[in-house]
């Protein structure tokens, strides 16, 4: 068993922990240190690392757990079943434990640029989870993810909590939300699945807004979230023309609009952050985006690791 529970310190305190992704240049690795002893200083409960499809970045997801490990912090390394057979994940998770890793957010992951499937001998979470458990018992705790509006491959947002309930039964420990914006639709969505008796733990996934172009992209082509009426007027009000995405904008506010939506965005975050703590949550999860000055910010203004 691990010896770290995370979802026992979750029935204690609320947690706070943030998400980190291997960076693809020498340079940016080489900046990564940095950026965890900075974010270190909020004692993270934990700190994640993002995997890619068949473990593609394995090496360097392995390579930033090292360091979150060594920073004193416990690492959760994101898995996936894309392109990976039941030999190979099964010696990946071996490694993973021999390295002293042993916390994992199990998922299916998105397809490979097109492709139709996995391409590995599982084609869901659902049977990661079940494979894990099988194969190395209690040995991981294990997160999955949750769709507070529900799966963009799901039919319904009934049929999304009935997998979640079945990622349960087959030994997941705790829930990683995926993005919301809509807190009446979490709060909803929070009622429906403790009444389909979800009991696990929920950690809400929550990415500062600092960017309009990654704001937009994250919610239309990831992730499908509704932006609430206060996000969608701040992006109208700081809005570059033509568009976000323009390679050459031809705004002449273009400076100022940028900063004032990134001060703006951040005192969303901080207020997102509050209705969460206040939904009774048992984890705010951040998506750090590997920079930690934003996040410092938001964390130090939220009070989650000081008094308000």
């Amino acid at each position: 068993m691990s010896a770290v529970k995370l979802t026992k310190l979750m029935k204690e305190r609320q947690l706070l922990s943030f998400e980190l992704f291997p960076p693809k240049t020498d340079k940016g690795m080489a900046k990564l240190p940095e950026t965890i002893e900075h974010l270190s200083e909020f004692r993270p409960d934990y700190i994640s690392v993002t995997y890619g499809a068949g473990g593609g970045n394995v090496g360097a997801n392995r390579e930033v757990c090292r360091m979150v490990r060594e920073s004193g912090t416990v690492p959760v390394t994101h898995f996936t079943v894309i392109r990976n057979t039941k030999e190979g994940i099964r010696d990946q998770l071996k490694t993973y434990l021999s390295e002293g890793v042993d916390h994992i957010l199990a998922l299916r992951g998105d397809f490979p640029r097109g492709e139709t499937s996995t391409g590995g001998d599982f084609n869901y979470a659902t049977d990661l989870v079940k494979f894990i458990r099988q194969e190395f018992g209690d040995k991981f705790e294990i997160a999955v993810a949750g769709s507070p509006e529900g799966h963009i491959a799901c039919r319904s947002l009934d049929a999304d909590i009935a997998v979640l309930k079945m990622k349960q039964d087959n030994g997941a420990d705790y829930i990683m939300t995926q993005l919301c914006w809509d807190m009446e639709q979490f709060a909803r969505w929070q009622d429906k699945i403790r009444k389909a008796g979800v009991t696990m733990p929920i950690d809400v996934g929550i990415m500062p807004i600092l960017d309009q172009a990654a704001t937009i992209n994250m919610a239309f082509s990831r992730n499908g979230c509704v932006m609430d009426r206060e996000l969608s007027r701040l992006i109208s009000k700081y809005w570059i023309f033509p568009n976000p995405f323009d390679k050459a904008p031809f705004d002449d506010s273009l400076e100022q609009k940028k900063a004032d939506f990134k001060k703006a965005g951040i005192e969303y975050t901080i207020r997102q952050i509050d209705r969460y703590r206040a939904l009774g949550v048992e984890g705010i999860h951040l998506y750090a985006l590997n920079k930690w000055k934003d996040v410092s910010e938001i964390i130090k203004a939220s009070g989650m690791r000081t008094l308000i």
